[in-house]
């Protein structure tokens, strides 16, 4: 069994704005907004066939719902030639999809406020599920062009190696 360390000086929870995603051994550029880590266990109810009166609930199958990701449009193909590796029109019939790697394993990380790593989540055989190029374009508006990648996971864990981060102290 895996000891967790505390530390034991920290009060304040973590913040949401700092974070970073890896894919293929790399990190992806421009990530700034990732949906959140949800699973949810369906609830089996069942009762003894000699209990008129109340029903037992145990667990059942569990799903992990999809992740989002989004980024500002630029010139990295990123988002892109993955989602090309799940559906790619105009290839011939029967080679739409890259069979041997479409998936993929992906590293969320959380940083601390010292942007020291603070929390590394592993999510496992992920594949797109839906891709968007571009947003609704508007020439009245005053916004940056986002583009989102939908990935279909089977499970996520918390990386329980990466370790408490030691957070900087100013004294005198």
């Amino acid at each position: 069994m895996t000891e967790i360390t505390i530390n034991a000086t920290r009060f304040d929870p973590y913040k949401n704005f700092k974070f970073r995603l890896q894919w293929d051994g790399r990190y992806v550029a421009g990530i700034s907004k990732v949906s959140a880590l949800k699973r949810t266990t369906e609830v089996v109810t069942h009762r003894n066939g000699g209990d008129p009166s109340s029903s037992r609930k145990s667990p059942g199958r569990s799903e992990y719902e999809a992740v989002t990701l989004e980024r500002g449009v630029t010139h990295d193909r990123d988002f892109e030639a993955w989602a090309s590796k799940v559906w790619n029109f105009g290839t011939a019939l029967g080679a739409e999809t890259s069979l041997r790697d479409f998936r993929k394993d992906v590293i969320l990380e959380l940083y601390n406020e010292a942007g020291q790593l603070a929390i590394s989540y592993k999510i496992f055989r992920c594949w797109v599920s839906e891709f968007q190029a571009l947003p609704e374009l508007d020439a009245n508006a005053n916004a940056v062009a986002i583009q989102t990648l939908k990935l279909e996971n089977e499970g996520w864990e918390r990386d329980l190696s990466t370790p408490v981060p030691v957070e900087p102290s100013f004294s005198e």
